[in-house]
């Protein structure tokens, strides 16, 4: 399956367009290995690696989705290996 489908189909991204410019920064890696493309190809057991939001996130494909279906569905397709977000300190005042 393309890069960017998988990433719109699990609701990675909100459109498809989105997933395209994340693949083509040069920024995604799949198993360690830059992609710079939207049609790298993606198969079950790939961990894909990038910058979103503000945040490293790392997740394991489980499954290819067949289509762009309801959360759940999209949620069981990759395990979230992300590390928890890290809280901003706060100041003592």
């Amino acid at each position: 399956m393309r890069l960017d489908k998988f990433l719109w189909f699990v609701r990675l991204t909100k459109t498809r367009g989105l997933a395209q410019d994340l693949a083509e920064q040069g920024r995604m890696r799949i198993d360690g290995r830059v992609v710079d493309r939207a049609h790298a190809t993606i198969r079950v057991g790939n961990v894909l690696t990038f910058a979103m939001h503000g945040r490293i996130r790392i997740v394991r494909v489980e499954a290819l989705p067949n289509r762009r279906g309801p959360a759940p569905e999209a949620a069981a397709c990759y395990t979230d290996l992300s590390p928890p977000p890290v809280d901003e300190p706060r100041s003592a005042t």
